[in-house]
């Protein structure tokens, strides 16, 4: 009996462990859960989709599309889409690959430079013509030509002049392109009226109503020679006119000063109409000033008719 239960302790100490029955307290973990899980990684997002623009970029594209002017039916003369011309305003410009886009200048304007935003995948180029044949002069025009590679480009283009500089937009389709773009200047066209206007202005007698055998012309003039010194005076009965030379123009216009008889001279008011001096008054002795230090004196004298014609003979 003893043998026996020895022999049973000694095998019972050489069985391992592992070959022991499970209790119902420690279950066995089934084989996946010791399995490995690979670690959860963020998604990847491209900085450009991820930061929206700021303030003053939304500003910069409001701006843009404000300023930019795109054709208008009522704009075409023929095939050619006419811009009002405005500093400051960007310039809408279609082209297609194949076809050249013509964008003429100012008569007479000077081109300066042309920078492209893209010169890769666009033809940009210049020519002139008018000019009397010889590419210069008023009449002379410049033309810068536009032609994309490809549809679905798009660039900036700006032009420079010795009067102005213009900014463009270039946008390439696939088949409609504008054959011509040119400007009107409405400020130049003001400044041309306003030129017209003055010269018919001065072309007009200096008085309307002048009867000619009312005026009498028996002014004498003495004094200094300087080159603004009047060619005459004469009057109408009512208004007093001293005509000067066309240089007076060039130069700066004398003050006029009446004398009266004690030697006291006094500024009177007078208007330019031209080249004459009108002084809605009949006087008797007057004097042209200029200067400080070396002061030009003309003296203008009313003469009677008698003395005149007594001088005259």
């Amino acid at each position: 009996m003893m043998t026996a239960l020895l022999a049973a302790t000694a095998l019972a100490a050489a069985t391992p462990a592992s070959t022991l029955p499970a209790t119902a307290a420690s279950p066995e973990l089934p084989a996946t859960s010791t399995a490995t899980v690979p670690p959860i990684r963020a998604a990847r997002v491209s900085p450009h989709h991820a930061r929206l623009p700021s303030t003053a970029e939304l500003r910069v594209r409001a701006a843009n599309r404000a300023a930019t002017m795109e054709p208008l039916t009522g704009g075409y003369l023929g095939g050619v889409q006419v811009y009002p011309y405005n500093d400051g305003a960007i310039y809408q410009v279609f082209a297609a690959p194949g076809q050249v886009t013509d964008i003429a200048l100012q008569p007479g304007e000077t081109l300066g430079a042309v920078a492209a935003g893209d010169t890769v995948r666009w033809v940009i180029g210049d020519t002139t013509s008018g000019g009397n044949g010889r590419g210069s002069g008023e009449a002379k025009r410049t033309h810068v030509l536009v032609k994309p590679f490809t549809a679905g480009l798009a660039t900036s283009v700006v032009i420079t002049t010795d009067r102005r500089t213009y900014h463009l937009a270039l946008t390439s389709t696939g088949h409609t392109a504008m054959a011509a773009l040119s400007w009107s200047y409405p400020q130049d066209e003001l400044i041309a009226l306003k030129a017209a206007a003055e010269a018919t202005r001065a072309a007009q007698p200096v008085a309307s109503g002048l009867a000619v055998d009312r005026l009498h012309f028996n002014y004498a003039i003495t004094g200094d020679r300087p080159d603004w010194r009047p060619l005459r005076a004469f009057d109408d009965g009512r208004q007093t006119f001293i005509e000067f030379p066309p240089s007076l123009a060039a130069g700066e216009a004398p003050p006029l000063f009446l004398v009266d008889p004690k030697g006291t001279a006094q500024l009177v008011n007078y208007r330019v109409e031209g080249r004459y001096y009108v002084i809605d008054r009949i006087f008797d002795v007057a004097e042209l000033r200029l200067g400080l230090k070396h002061q030009d004196v003309v003296r203008i004298n009313r003469v009677s008719e008698t003395i005149k014609r007594r001088r005259a003979s």
